[in-house]
């Protein structure tokens, strides 16, 4: 099973991803974690990134889908995955749809987690408490300021991934802000008819 989950920073993708991978098996794969585990394995693609990276530079879309390829000839994602931030633009998507034209493979499903935007920032408020309660770290990414920009980021970036997988008949919507067992439901009844 191949799958994207799309949806705007504190939607619930990383939740439901982790679900998804106990549930089928499959691997989730983070561009951010690929890129990582590429620079510090010292793979060809992982040292071109480690070059842009270490001039300050954004990683291009070229080497980003260099390291996805890589991490798609392991055995582990031979089952099945699921795409965690990427394609972040339709550049990448269109990318992403060649790379698996070439091996023979496509998307399963694309779902996209619908959620009030306006309602993000208490949810993210919430989980940060929640975190703190609990004596852990909060992430980076739960400071107010910090989310404001990724979701501006979103918006202006990556919010127009859902409509090209749209036009292609390969989006699914979720709504989002449901608790999150009935997103899980949601996400597996999509996934039965797959």
């Amino acid at each position: 099973m191949r799958l994207v989950l799309l949806g705007p920073p504190g939607a619930g993708k990383g939740t439901q991803a982790q679900r998804l991978v106990k549930r089928y098996g499959i691997v989730q794969l983070s561009t951010g974690d690929m890129l990582r585990a590429a620079v510090a394995a010292g793979t060809p693609v992982g040292l071109k990134a480690k070059a842009v990276m270490e001039a300050g530079g954004l990683v291009s879309d070229e080497i980003v889908i260099g390291i996805i390829a890589e991490r798609l000839e392991h055995a582990d994602a031979r089952k099945g995955f699921i795409l965690d931030g990427f394609p972040r633009t339709v550049a990448q998507a269109e990318a992403l749809d060649a790379l698996l034209a070439d091996k023979g493979l496509k998307l399963d499903a694309v779902i996209e987690l619908k959620v009030d935007q306006a309602k993000l920032i208490d949810r993210i408020l919430t989980r940060a408490e929640e975190t703190r309660a609990r004596g852990e770290q909060v992430r980076k990414d739960d400071d107010p300021e910090v989310f404001k920009h990724r979701l501006e980021a979103y918006n202006r970036d990556t919010a127009v991934v859902a409509p090209y997988y749209s036009a292609r008949g390969q989006l699914q919507q979720i709504d989002g802000m449901r608790p999150i067992d009935e997103v899980t439901q949601a996400i597996d009844s999509i996934l039965e008819t797959v």
